[in-house]
């Protein structure tokens, strides 16, 4: 909850509840739940996402 301080313009108030849902993580939440997915489909993303990061780190560590 943001609230407007006195003589603060709903501009600053407006970019300080922006931050502070961003902080929050609430928009991913709400994209994260748009639309209902499968488990079995969830488990595949997460695989696919780790394998992502794996072959980044590698090439990544490669160099050094």
């Amino acid at each position: 909850m943001v609230r407007i301080k006195d003589g603060e313009s709903f501009e600053s108030a407006f970019r300080r509840f922006k931050k502070a849902c961003e902080k929050a993580g609430i928009l991913s939440e709400v994209k994260k739940r748009e639309h209902f997915e499968k488990p079995s489909v969830r488990l595949k993303k997460k695989s696919i996402a780790a394998r992502k990061r794996a072959a980044k780190k590698s090439r990544r560590s490669w160099g050094d």
